[in-house]
Order: C-alpha cells, then sequence, then structure tokens
C-alpha cells in the first residue's frame, strides 16, 4: 500500500506517518507480538514515570490502547462513509480519567494484543475504495489510509519515548 500523501492528512499526523517506514501491514501484524513483548519485558517499570506529571509505564500503555479503539473507530466511521463530524479527544483528560493505575497490567498487555488481533481483521478487509474514503476528526479532514498509518506510527512513536525517555529493554 503506498503512503499516504500530506493532502489526504492533517499536519498533525506527519510525525507518526512518517516513522512508517516499511509496509503497513508487516508492521501492524509485527506490533501483536513486540508491544506485548515489550511490555512484559519492563513489569518491574509498571508505575514508573521519568519526571513528575509524566504518565508512568502502565499508563502509556492505557493511553496506547485508547488511541488503538478510538483510531479504530474513525477508521470504521469513514470507511463506511459517516458523514458526522468526529470529535477530538484529550489524551491527558483521557488517562487522567481511566484509572489506569488501578488496573492489572498483564491484563492490559493482553487486552492490547487482543485489541489489534480483532482491528487486524477490519483493517485488512478494507479495500481502495475504502482506504481513500474522507471523514472529519478534530475538525479536520483526514482518510482511512492515512488514520491506518498513523496506527502503526503512534506506536512506534511511543516505543522510541519509552526507550529514550523510560530507558525499556
Amino acid at each position: 500500500m503506498n503512503r499516504p500523501q500530506p493532502n489526504e492528512y492533517p499536519a498533525w499526523g506527519e510525525t507518526y506517518i512518517s516513522k512508517v517506514d516499511k509496509d503497513i501491514f508487516e508492521i501492524l501484524e509485527e506490533q501483536v507480538f513486540s508491544i506485548p513483548v515489550l511490555f512484559e519485558a519492563n513489569k518491574e517499570k509498571e508505575n514508573f514515570a521519568y519526571a513528575d506529571g509524566k504518565w508512568t509505564l502502565k499508563k502509556m500503555l492505557g493511553h496506547i490502547i485508547d488511541c488503538e479503539r478510538i483510531f479504530a473507530y474513525r477508521i470504521t466511521a469513514f470507511a463506511r462513509n459517516e458523514k458526522q463530524h468526529l470529535p477530538g479527544f484529550d489524551e491527558d483528560d483521557y488517562v487522567s480519567n481511566a484509572r489506569f493505575s488501578e488496573r492489572n497490567y498483564e491484563d492490559m498487555i493482553e487486552e492490547f494484543a487482543a485489541l489489534r488481533k480483532a482491528n487486524l481483521y477490519l483493517f485488512r478487509s478494507l479495500n481502495e475504495d475504502e482506504l481513500n474514503r474522507i471523514g472529519t476528526a478534530s475538525n479536520r479532514e483526514i482518510n482511512v489510509k492515512s488514520i491506518l498509518f498513523i496506527v502503526a506510527g503512534h506506536i512506534i512513536h511511543h516505543v522510541g519515548v519509552l526507550k529514550e525517555r523510560y530507558h525499556v529493554v
């Protein structure tokens, strides 16, 4: 699948889309396994935050899960030709209101893997017409293919943050 063009997504999407450097489905499928392995290998750091006011590793995982759900909903809505504008979301508010600190870390790791596996059925089912459909989220137009690339790139971005600032292995 060809990379989305800059006119197909808002400027903020470039942060994530630019990180996709190989086949999109290869990345999405690999993340089903690599992300749980990464978080499991750093279980002893689940409550670690690299600075005051920053998310813990567990909260970062919760954020990744939330975004997986939100982006999958946007993909579904726009692929089905939804004309309603979808709202944006404030990631900090979502994390603050999610009670991730009270959740079981291992359950969250499994939740991510199950969610991504389920989403892959949707992602693989999309044809060229559906991938090119455009919708509005956060008051900005974006096509389905761009959101798919953002799904993969968002996780690549956070893995980089985890390695650089959380010193995960």
